[in-house]
């Protein structure tokens, strides 16, 4: 089934539920201890086996030195942190927080890690080893730093989560790992998981040099891998550079993403912007491959710039994707590349290039190519047989995109072009005031004039209706709405599902906590009680 999620945030979760038992961990604490504050815990894994559901556990600040693993066997993997103790449902979690104004870091610079696959053919039963592996369903972690997560032949995450469901990472940072920031991998048919939200996430500076399949290959920022079922993950306010593969990347998910308010730079290169790995991939959002046709992903007011080879890259998918209001600048080889092919019922190819038709192809609306730099849109090139020989094929255009206007967009049409990320290679960019630089202490990112459209902006309500609230005569082109403070406020949502409900049809209602309210049809916005409620609190998770 193609569902499809739009989700809203204008503040990060930051409550914690009125029920469960509390604990803490310190760095200077003792597993033999009660875990309380003035007694806590040393290791989350402590924490994970005393744990029930509605729980929540305090992480004090410092540096957690991983050097010591534990094992899941059904994921044959290890981990520095292995939380393998469930929630109960949406609205009865266990929380993992840092504790209020403390940061924890958890260290894997000295952690053990399996041989894992050699570069020939022999494998242990030990293939990976992740800084914090989740085994586990309904938790909710916050405000967690894992770093420096090691390798020999197979790349290791700094975050895995696999085989489980509705799973939140609120403003967690992974970087400097010898792998992916965040994987998840769902393991395939018939588990019926994801469902998971990255909230204002950052991954940064991940490179895995001795990979069994290259300098580089496979450390994305985010990836979402082998989902057949279940429920849709979705990423909000997450920003993903300097990674060594892709920023974004959804191979062999066959089922749909969605990608809202989120950033990608500098992908395809280490060592804070100065390396380029020979077998880095480098693009931003990366949403295939789709052999069986269901990653129908969904990506939207997001921001690709700098990234080696393409900012939105469709990777030969055999299901279409929608790419609504996104903004690409400078991206090296092409803004958007929308390469994709067919496969049988089987899996197999069916053909080099492909052109995607009817319900199954790409939908790109409101998009600012900067410049208009393109692959495979308007005109695709199919090859014909084992030959180099091709031909041209009309292919989705899309509407309202500046390739589609013939808008060549410059210095004028934005507030500015400046940013610390266009300039500055050889230092952390976190530290540095910008676009990717510190978040404001709600997780949200500062307001910066960066590629924001600037009074008098020829893109400037250029753009088609998608539901989205906008001010002018017609919607904006690109990632931002001009005159609106911040495209992830609550109200332009509200008011747009007022307006269009058929568009959006049921949706699901968390709260400012993240616990489950219901489901309602999209009509029931108009009533009272729901109004009120929405009023009452800036931010809510609308899913439909």
């Amino acid at each position: 089934m193609d569902k499809r999620f739009a989700f809203v945030l204008a503040s990060a979760l930051t409550a914690v539920q009125a029920f469960g038992a509390t604990y803490y961990v310190a760095v200077d604490g003792n597993d033999k201890s009660k875990g309380t504050k003035e007694k806590p815990f040393a290791t989350l894994k402590q924490a994970n086996s005393v744990v029930t559901p509605g729980d929540t556990v305090w992480i004090r600040g410092g540096v957690y030195e991983m050097r010591d693993t534990s094992y899941c066997e059904r994921a044959r993997m290890s981990a520095g942190v292995l939380l393998t103790t469930s929630g109960e449902s949406d609205d009865k979690r266990i929380h993992y927080f840092a504790y209020p104004g403390e940061r924890p870091i958890f260290d894997g610079t000295n952690l053990p890690i399996g041989q894992a696959l050699d570069k020939t053919t022999s494998s242990t039963d030990l293939e990976y080893t992740a800084g914090i592996l989740i085994y586990a369903s309904y938790l909710h972690l916050k405000g967690i730093e894992v770093r420096n997560v090691p390798m020999k032949h197979n790349s290791n995450s700094g975050v895995y989560v696999t085989r489980c469901k509705h799973v939140i990472l609120e403003q967690m940072e992974s970087h400097h790992n010898a792998g992916p920031g965040f994987f998840v991998n769902e393991g395939g048919r018939g588990l019926n998981g994801g469902g998971h939200l990255f909230l204002n996430c950052d991954a940064h500076d991940n490179y895995d040099p001795t990979g069994r399949q290259g300098d580089g290959e496979n450390a994305d920022g985010f990836g979402v891998h082998y989902q057949y079922d279940g429920d849709t993950t979705k990423f909000f306010g997450c920003r993903s550079w300097w990674n060594s593969d892709d920023a974004y990347d959804f191979i062999n998910q066959e089922f749909p993403v969605v990608v809202e308010n989120s950033y990608a730079m500098g992908s395809g290169y280490s060592d804070y912007g100065t390396k380029m790995p020979k077998n880095g991939n480098g693009s931003g959002f990366k949403m295939g491959e789709s052999t069986f046709g269901g990653g129908h992903h969904i990506i939207r007011n997001s921001v690709a710039w700098k990234n080696e080879t393409f900012g939105f890259y469709a990777n030969y998918t055999g299901a279409g994707t929608q790419w609504i209001n996104n903004t690409s600048f400078k991206n090296e080889q092409r803004a958007f590349n929308m390469a994709s092919t067919t496969f049988d019922a089987e899996g197999h190819r069916l053909a080099d290039v492909a052109v995607l038709t009817g319900d199954n192809a790409h939908v790109l609306k409101n998009n600012i190519a900067f410049p208009n730099l393109n692959s495979q849109v308007g005109v695709c090139w199919v090859k014909i047989d084992d030959s180099d020989k091709g031909h041209d094929e009309d292919c989705a255009a899309g509407e309202n995109n500046t390739w589609n206007l013939k808008l060549d967009l410059d210095e004028s049409d934005f507030e500015s072009l400046d940013d610390p990320s266009m300039t500055v290679t050889g230092e952390d960019l976190s530290k540095i005031p910008g676009i990717l630089g510190p978040r404001n202490a709600d997780g949200s990112i500062p307001y910066v004039g960066f590629l924001r459209l600037k009074k008098g902006s020829r893109a400037i309500d250029k753009g088609e209706d998608v539901g989205l609230e906008f001010t002018g005569k017609a919607p904006d082109l690109g990632a931002y709405e001009y005159g609106l403070s911040s495209t992830s406020s609550i109200k332009p949502i509200a008011k747009s599902i007022a307006k269009s409900p058929r568009i959006w049809g049921n949706v699901t209602v968390f709260d400012l906590q993240g616990r489950y309210q219901g489901k309602f049809q999209a009509e029931q916005l108009h009533g009272r009680s729901i109004a009120e409620t929405l009023k009452r609190n800036s931010q809510y998770l609308i899913a439909k």
